[in-house]
């Protein structure tokens, strides 16, 4: 019999496993500031269950030792025979860290055991050995001792070896109308992967009910250790044919018995509330599934289920970012295709194709929009890694810090979302490192211990802001003058006159920083800067302002997508260029007697204010003198480091138009202006102008 593939299940297991994983990091962070609170264990100890059992299915058994070593750790906190310590968090931290690192590893064509734990599973089973105190230890006793005495009782309660919570909740779906089954499942003898047909019949019976228990153990399921026979209780208002008809299609199963099953009349109530079980989730491994905590989801009505039928688990697919990126090109070419079409039927005069090009535009627009809303992910997929960043720099820096994350939900394009995460970490570690001071010293400056750094999304416009700002130490603009004055950047009479928000911009230079010695987090001078590039490369805008004693905020404008954008068409010499309208602030017809001359630079006032112009087709060296004309068309945008208004002078306004951004290929990427090209209505190609770079 050839061994199963499962090579065709890889990609969703290293989805599954990374949604797992950032699952565990914020429950280990809630479980730091609640160790008391036994539904984040539970909750912490059925995802690390899930996750061993998705390691054991696919063969990745050194994962699965180090998560098994995991739940013996968690399993005695459960059981109250030790308590959760700081340091216990730290070291599960560490293990998050290392399955991280094992995921990413196989991920790259690697192995599990290329990643080393053998240190980690020591620590934990030293910790698991000397769990704490006398007292704990005889609770977990006495524990055991109402386990067994529930076990001595099974043969009095209809052959069935039931506790008393899962008795409990067999008579919550029988008054509910449902029904319990008992599937017994028989394995071919010539069976060789029996935990991978265990995980499909399991998967299947979890999608049509609630598992309530299974025999054996999910453990022992996982790890194979049964024969060939292994039994599952579920709760389920669909017919009993509905299991054994869907398991007995499952290859190598030899035979499937289900029976309905009713508790004695006679059975106690149970004594107490119970505990809520785990909460099935639609989709997930068999691990989850099977696990002997059935779903925390209470009993429905029958009529409830057969209104929903199967389409639990059935509303989402996952969809690689390469195939999105294609129908996104595609998508572009037909906005191309639109724009070429319209320009012909405005040269032809054809009213009769005006109707059919208007209804064409109008899918055109839904499809893109349509697109464009499938590439879109919440900012949360950044934001999620950031409060273990500020947890664990705090501690080393020993400082008291909350972060605070606001408008997580706030959603962007993926290719945006890859891009951002490398800077918002820049940003944070100078926050922390730079921005919010030691708790002494704060209480000395008369603020409260703990620092706080917020970190909020929202959208404005056709953007989104993402806005860092902390209550700590601002930025020292005096210290930042001397040490631009140390390097040759700006001279004594540039230092007397700058204002303190121009000399807070000056820490965005390249390599510029106020640390007098390197750390392991900052002060080698490539933070600031190096996220001002990338912000500007993904046609953002960066901004910071900080006030010295009082905190520091930094404001990043990010366009929604980066595929086809809305942009002004302007005429400079013979040739078409576009600037996206996210950087254009208005346009103006400037008269020629209106420019002056102020040191040789021309000047012109708008609504009170002067306003400094350049010729465009100056900058970019178009051929040709600029033609001598009455009203020149004037573009303004912001630009530079403290974003003031700058006016560019072009020959004529060609109007606004969606366009698609095309790449320039890499011998033309660093061409400096020149953000990448489009293909406009009549076919020609215009480059995109970069505004700020210009």
């Amino acid at each position: 019999m050839a061994d199963l593939d499962l090579n065709q299940y890889m990609g969703a297991f290293l989805d599954e496993a990374g949604d797992n994983l950032a699952h565990l990091n914020e429950l280990l962070l809630s479980a730091e500031q609640n160790q008391s609170d036994m539904d984040i264990i539970n909750e912490i100890f059925r995802v690390a269950h899930t996750f061993k059992g998705m390691s054991a299915t696919m063969g990745f058994q050194t994962m699965a030792t180090l998560t098994h070593s995991m739940e013996d750790l968690l399993g005695l906190v459960r059981s109250g025979t030790m308590l959760l310590t700081s340091d216990d968090v730290d070291v599960l931290f560490k293990c998050l860290d290392t399955l991280t690192a094992m995921v990413d590893s196989i991920r790259n064509g690697g192995a599990d055991q290329d990643v080393p734990s053998d240190e980690l599973i020591k620590i934990l089973h030293a910790r698991r050995d000397n769990p704490g105190e006398e007292p704990a230890l005889e609770k977990a006793a006495s524990i055991a001792a109402q386990d067994a005495d529930v076990s001595k009782e099974a043969s009095d309660n209809g052959g069935l070896n039931l506790s008393e919570q899962e008795r409990d909740w067999i008579k919550s779906a029988t008054h509910a109308g449902m029904q319990v089954y008992e599937l017994k499942v028989t394995l071919d003898d010539s069976c060789m992967l029996r935990a991978a047909r265990a995980f499909m019949v399991v998967t299947i019976i979890g999608d049509n009910g609630d598992i309530i228990k299974a025999e054996p153990s999910v453990e022992d399921l996982e790890k194979e250790a049964f024969d060939k026979t292994f039994t599952i209780y579920v709760a389920s208002s669909n017919p009993i044919e509905t299991f054994t008809g869907q398991i007995a299609k499952v290859g190598e199963v030899e035979e499937v018995v289900g029976t309905e099953i009713t508790l004695p009349d006679e059975m106690p109530e149970a004594s107490s509330e119970p505990d809520e079980p785990a909460q099935k989730e639609p989709g997930k491994p068999p691990a989850a599934a099977a696990s002997n905590e059935p779903s925390k989801e209470s009993p429905k009505p029958a009529a409830e289920h057969k209104q929903q039928g199967h389409q639990v688990g059935s509303r989402t697919v996952r969809v690689d970012i390469g195939r999105l990126d294609k129908l996104m090109n595609l998508v572009g070419e037909l906005v191309i295709g639109r724009a070429r079409i319209e320009r012909l039927v405005q040269e032809s005069r054809l009213k009769a194709f005006q109707e059919p090009l208007s209804q064409l535009g109008r899918i055109s627009g839904d499809i893109q929009e349509l697109v464009t809303k499938l590439r879109m992910v919440p900012v949360s997929m950044v934001f999620d890694r950031l409060p273990r960043l500020v947890r664990d720099l705090s501690r080393q820096m020993s400082k008291d810090i909350q972060l605070v994350v606001e408008g997580a939900e706030t959603e962007l394009d993926r290719t945006v979302i890859d891009e951002i995460g490398d800077p918002m970490v820049h940003i944070l570690r100078n926050s922390l490192d730079h921005g919010i001071e030691s708790p002494d010293e704060r209480e000395q400056s008369g603020k409260p211990r703990q620092g706080t750094i917020t970190v909020a999304a929202y959208q404005e416009g056709n953007g989104v802001i993402i806005e860092v700002r902390d209550d700590g130490a601002g930025v020292n603009t005096e210290k930042v003058k001397q040490k631009a004055l140390e390097r040759g950047l700006i001279t004594n009479e540039q230092a007397a006159v700058m204002t303190e928000n121009e000399a807070v911009q000056l820490v965005m230079l390249p390599g510029f920083s106020t640390n007098d010695s390197i750390t392991e987090i900052s002060g080698r001078g490539v933070g600031t800067d190096a996220v001002k590039n990338k912000v500007e490369s993904l046609g953002g805008q960066f901004m910071m302002y900080s006030k010295f004693g009082a905190g520091t905020r930094v404001i990043i404008r990010l366009p929604l997508t980066l595929a086809i954008v809305l942009a002004l068409l302007i005429k400079v010499g013979d040739e078409t260029y576009a600037i996206s309208l996210e950087n254009v602030e208005e346009t103006l017809l400037v008269h020629k007697k209106d420019i002056k001359y102020v040191h040789g630079t021309p000047v012109t006032t708008v609504r009170g204010e002067i306003l400094p112009l350049s010729d465009l087709s100056g900058i970019i060296g178009t051929p040709g003198e600029r033609p001598d004309v009455e009203e020149n068309p004037v573009v303004v945008v912001r630009v530079g480091r403290d974003h003031s208004r700058v006016g560019f002078l072009v020959d004529a306004f060609v109007g606004q138009q969606e366009i698609v951004i095309k790449p320039l290929g890499k011998l033309l990427l660093k061409v400096k202006g020149i953000a990448g090209a489009t293909i406009l209505g009549d076919g020609n190609v215009a480059l995109i102008l970069d505004a700020a770079s210009l």
